[in-house]
């Protein structure tokens, strides 16, 4: 019998770097030519994609949710833990993608590589996008308990408790973005990092309104103000507190700078706050790489469309306008499919009224990552599964499920097999 340490080490060798990690594209050129991309770079994104108009297609297949809503917090941080600094850029930039629209509208800026890259200054600042080794696996402010003080935060941006529904009352509303949905205050949907980078975006575009109706603040002061309040709380600004600016919002374009002209928005290098590398993007007025657009609270004419959400999530996107409706939506249609398409047609045979699928573990009729993950819970704590989620997990038909059947369903997603069964 093999210990359970072994296990677990094995189990995190399989499950790091999945597509999660798809074959890198080396020496191919961003898509877009003002972004310098090093030769050696690699994009886990096809590289034919025009990125400004469609973004990069979710390669890592992340769904409405990173990790089983029914985990424990130690299964659910251990998921965010093991990701890459690639696959936390391309966690962040899926959201980025999702609400497009109105990003675009409320920072007023149409680039969607230097949006990327800006949030990508924003992990850096927080969390240094899990170059520290652990992933999107970051708490801060949590010692007097879940969600006590409003400063309790968690995730790549470090998004914190009242960015969430049904937080404490006593803290202040952030309820007025009804384009993006609120999830409620949970352990499941707080330490989840796909929802912690939803959140987030969605705190900052609540800021952005803050700063321009509360602040009446225009141009890149508004973006500049809306993540200075996303770390105070307050989106005015106040001249005599410049060194306040220098050291958290003007240090984060920064750095968004160094990544977008560096060429490291798609690979697995990170930078930090106070990086030398990043000190010519220093000088002078850091914004002034920002442009001059126009941050708008515009309506988003692009109609949102319908979203099927992932059945693991905890509730159907759906705007907080309206919380006892359960459906919704991002604001613009999502890019790619966000699962990786099936190879092999579903039998007929097993548990009644559920066709078997090689891979599909959590029974949803696709295979994408949560499969993956599903699969490592089960064999790590022995965690039940169905008969059918038994069938589908052994790809390899010996009749057992093994660490070798989780390798190969890691093949699969990473692409280096195109079928299960």
């Amino acid at each position: 019998m093999k210990s359970n340490f072994v296990k677990k080490a094995a189990l995190a060798s399989l499950c790091a770097g999945i597509a999660l990690s798809p074959a890198a594209a080396p020496g191919i050129m961003n898509s877009t030519p003002d972004v310098k991309v090093s030769a050696s770079a690699e994009m886990a994104h096809d590289p034919s994609r025009d990125v400004q108009k469609d973004g990069v297609g979710n390669p890592f297949n992340y769904g409405e949710r990173n990790t089983p809503e029914n985990g424990t917090d130690e299964e659910i941080r251990a998921i965010n833990h093991k990701m890459s600094v690639q696959e936390v850029k391309y966690c962040m930039y899926k959201e980025i993608d999702e609400h497009w629209d109105l990003i675009r509208v409320r920072f007023g800026q149409d680039n969607r590589e230097m949006v990327y890259a800006l949030f990508c200054g924003l992990g850096s600042r927080e969390s240094t996008l899990g170059g520290n080794g652990d992933g999107a696996d970051l708490e801060t402010a949590h010692s007097e308990g879940f969600g006590v003080s409003s400063a309790h935060a968690y995730g790549t941006m470090q998004t914190a408790v009242t960015a969430f529904k049904d937080c404490d009352p006593t803290f202040m509303k952030e309820d007025d973005v009804p384009e993006m949905y609120q999830y409620t205050l949970t352990h499941a949907n707080f330490y989840d990092a796909v929802i912690s980078n939803h959140m987030g975006i969605r705190k900052l575009m609540h800021f952005v309104r803050s700063a321009i109706v509360d602040y009446n603040l225009e141009g890149y002061q508004v973006v500049r103000a809306a993540l200075k309040a996303f770390n105070t709380g307050w989106a005015n600004y106040t001249g005599e507190d410049d060194g306040y600016y220098k050291n958290y919002p003007d240090e984060i374009i920064a750095l968004a700078r160094w990544y977008y002209e560096e060429g490291h928005l798609y690979d697995n290098e990170f930078s930090w706050t106070t990086d030398k590398r990043a000190d010519e993007y220093r000088q002078g007025n850091p914004w002034d790489w920002w442009g001059d657009g126009v941050p708008s609270l515009a309506e988003i004419s692009t109609a949102p469309a319908p979203v099927s959400p992932s059945p693991t999530q905890a509730v159907s996107p759906s705007p907080t306008a309206q919380p006892s409706e359960p459906a919704a939506s991002p604001t613009v249609t999502p890019t790619s499919s966000p699962t990786v398409a099936p190879t092999v047609s579903p039998t007929s045979t097993g548990t009644p009224g559920k066709a078997l699928l090689p891979g599909d573990v959590d029974e949803n009729g696709r295979v994408d990552i949560t499969d993956l993950t599903t699969l490592a819970i089960h064999l790590l704590d022995k965690t039940k599964i169905s008969e059918t989620a038994a069938k589908n997990a052994d790809v390899d038909g010996d009749g057992n499920i093994s660490l070798t059947d989780l390798a190969t369903i890691r093949q699969y997603l990473s692409k280096k097999i195109d079928k299960l069964g």
